[in-house]
């Protein structure tokens, strides 16, 4: 594995913000750490990279404790940040030059910055002041100096906040190409990303794992039913509470309601549109993505 977390907590005071929690990433795997904002995963990753203790538990990294070896692991892990720190007076490739001589590459350091700005589409920026950068070609340089040590596990905290359309797709495509062959933990807001790059998704809500599920499987977390109903006049609650397994209902405009259960009502809604003189003019399911699985986990 090249990720295992086993039952790690932190606590800032009397606060906690991860609870007991455990899961592992596997080798040359891209996983999707989602969660809302104050769910715990930025002090997730910053335990796993080293920067924070956790206050119980544990922690490895291609098989090594990082509590016990965080130097060794720094050097295995590509990490960037939310926000992702940058020298902005430095160059381009000046940068790139300083953080290839803190990981001491020796007579590898031309070769890996060559390399970096090729992958990273960095060659017609590279004479450039970061300052003078645009926010896609800033992450661009994020990513450049998190692989050029060539790490086996790669870190990355919402790499694609703040980028336009285009910059985002240009992102996204080159963590594609990053993930082909380093384990990739990515966290992210933008669930359509999730759903185009990742294999699995981990879900945390409260410091605690909701979900741990394959991409392509993600619409059987949890068994759900939404229908989004139109009558031609308007319909009480208590019509709606007298079906079985109907567990919310709320009103919209135009004698619109979408309702959810636990399991498939459609026909016991057309049976009580027809039994109390209804007339129901539509009748939609709607698509159970990784959106809606979301909300139902973590609201």
């Amino acid at each position: 594995m090249s990720i295992q977390v086993k039952k790690v907590s932190k606590l800032y005071g009397k606060q906690k913000a991860l609870d007991n929690l455990s899961f592992e990433i596997s080798d040359a795997e891209v996983v999707g750490f989602l969660g809302p904002n104050g769910a715990g995963k930025s002090t997730m990753m910053k335990i796993i990279t080293g920067f924070l203790p956790q206050s119980s538990g544990d922690v490895f990294v291609n098989g090594l404790n990082v509590m016990e070896h965080s130097l060794e692991i720094r050097k295995q892990i590509g990490y960037l940040p939310e926000n992702n720190p940058l020298y902005l007076d430095l160059y381009v490739k000046e940068y790139l030059e300083y953080v290839a001589g803190i990981y001491k590459l020796g007579s590898k350091k031309k070769q890996r910055i060559n390399e970096m700005i090729e992958l990273t589409g960095l060659g017609l920026e590279q004479k450039k002041k970061i300052g003078a950068l645009s926010k896609g070609y800033r992450q661009r340089v994020g990513l450049a100096q998190a692989l050029i040590h060539d790490p086996k596990v790669l870190i990355l905290d919402e790499p694609t906040t703040g980028l336009d359309p285009n910059q985002l797709i240009e992102v996204r495509k080159l963590i594609q190409t990053i993930g082909k062959e380093k384990t990739v933990m990515l966290s992210t807001h933008i669930m359509q990303e999730v759903e185009a790059i990742c294999e699995r998704v981990l879900i945390i809500n409260k410091g605690q794992l909701v979900a741990d599920q394959a991409s392509n499987t993600i619409g059987s977390i949890k068994e759900s039913y939404v229908l989004d109903l139109q009558f031609t006049s308007p319909v009480s609650k208590e019509q709606f509470q007298g079906i079985a397994g109907i567990t919310h209902i709320q009103t919209l405009t135009n004698n619109r309601y979408q309702i959810s259960a636990k399991a498939d009502v459609r026909e016991q809604i057309f049976q009580m549109a027809v039994s109390n003189q209804l007339i129901l003019i539509e009748m939609k399911s709607q698509e159970r993505n990784l959106e809606s699985i979301f909300h139902e986990l973590t609201q």
